[in-house]
């Protein structure tokens, strides 16, 4: 039932896994919305509930190569289905479990192993294998697209959901409906048996290891590490520090995280559309570059509702913008036949630095009462970021002929 008897079609793929990354993408962006509820439910600081969204991160990198691995064996329906298992679980866990540390560990566990098998690397590698290669950086900007429509859709009904029936039942909700969605479209993903790309023929072993060596693929981990950071961090902690800051509406936090996800809609678009015919590398270095800019100017501007909405707008165009580019520099240089395993490897470092920001906010918030010193460390990483992504060659490796 798991593997198909045609090869799939590009536009059945693209709806597919378009569903699934608008759900997996979009109920966890919303999950800034439960850090105070939470926290004073259980009488809890910001730490603990940002250090499990850091674990969640973490864990997400960390089991992404594997679930790679699994999609690129196993087809990625299989893979699929068992990340939604996983997201009801984790989700359900969030809303039941009260002790800090089972709290941490399980919600980490659990979704971050759900959203290893649901999000970008796992679903990039049918995308890669089913678009022909002119189109290929079109097919990553549309799944990006896909998720960021999950996040303007998901922003306002998780925060809904949460003041209409109280945080707990909102989880239960959001359970059901990844059971209901991403069950049926886990069948519109999948492969012939045994489909094997063209070209000289490698082990997964030697395939990571060819990628690892190879300068241009370290520079593109290095850059991704920041992509992390800085997006996590934004997206946990903005509701909260825009309370902190006076700004105690919530609607406005809603409305901001809901503008990133809808402008995202289009940077992810136009830049999977641009990575067709401009060097991929030239425009991730100026997304980063322009993310330190625009937050330069967000924290220089005096803070109120338009200038957090135009913020939102500038830094939306941004969001996901790396992720076609970074995933078509990852197919143009090593092929698709392990597109899914070396996406996870990538995003690994992408999850680092989720890890690393969503903490350090919570952390040096605790610490220091206010998110000053997070902020320049985000600026000073988009600065980096823009020079490590400049000098990386997409030419396709040239591999020496296997023996017959």
């Amino acid at each position: 039932m798991l593997t198909a008897t045609r090869a799939p079609q590009l536009k059945n793929v693209l709806i597919a896994s378009g569903l699934v990354l608008t759900l997996a993408m979009g109920v966890r962006h919303g999950f800034g919305f439960w850090l105070q509820p939470i926290s004073q439910a259980h009488g809890w600081t910001r730490e603990t509930y940002s250090l499990a969204m850091a674990l969640q991160n973490l864990l997400w990198g960390v089991f992404g190569p594997f679930a790679g691995m699994a999609a690129d064996r196993f087809g990625t329906a299989r893979v699929v289905i068992v990340g939604a298992l996983f997201y009801v679980g984790g989700l359900l866990w969030m809303a039941t479990v009260s002790e800090p540390t089972a709290f941490i560990v399980g919600s980490g566990v659990l979704i971050g192993a759900a959203l290893a098998c649901t999000a970008f690397g796992a679903v990039s590698g049918i995308i890669g294998r089913t678009a022909p290669e002119a189109k290929r950086s079109w097919a990553f900007g549309i799944s990006g697209a896909a998720s960021s429509f999950g996040q303007f859709m998901m922003m306002p009904v998780e925060q809904q959901l949460i003041s209409a029936t109280g945080w707990q039942t909102a989880f239960y909700i959001l359970a059901a409906l990844v059971a209901l969605v991403m069950l049926p479209m886990a069948f519109g993903l999948r492969e012939l048996p045994h489909q094997k790309a063209s070209g000289p023929q490698q082990s997964m072993g030697e395939a990571i290891r060819e990628a690892f060596a190879y300068r241009p693929f370290q520079l593109l981990v290095a850059g991704y590490f920041v992509c992390g950071f800085q997006l996590v961090f934004v997206g946990v902690h903005m509701p909260a520090y825009l309370k902190d800051k006076g700004i105690t509406d919530a609607n406005v936090a809603v409305m901001a995280l809901a503008l990133i996800g809808l402008f995202n809609i289009f940077g992810s678009y136009y830049a999977g559309k641009l990575g067709s015919f401009l060097p991929k590398r030239y425009l991730l270095s100026a997304i980063y570059l322009a993310r330190a800019v625009v937050i330069s100017l967000f924290l220089l501007a005096p803070l109120t509702p338009w200038s957090i909405y135009m913020f939102a707008a500038a830094i939306g165009l941004l969001w996901l913008s790396t992720v076609p580019l970074t995933n078509g520099v990852i197919a143009g240089i090593f092929g698709v036949k392990y597109m899914s395993m070396l996406s996870g490897f990538v995003f690994f470092s992408h999850q680092v630095g989720s890890f690393i920001g969503v903490w350090l906010g919570g952390y040096l918030f605790t610490r220091d009462g206010n998110y000053n010193t997070v902020w320049g460390i985000v600026i000073a990483l988009g600065v980096f970021a823009a020079l490590v992504n400049l000098p990386i060659n997409e030419r396709a490796i040239a591999r020496q002929p296997q023996p017959a």
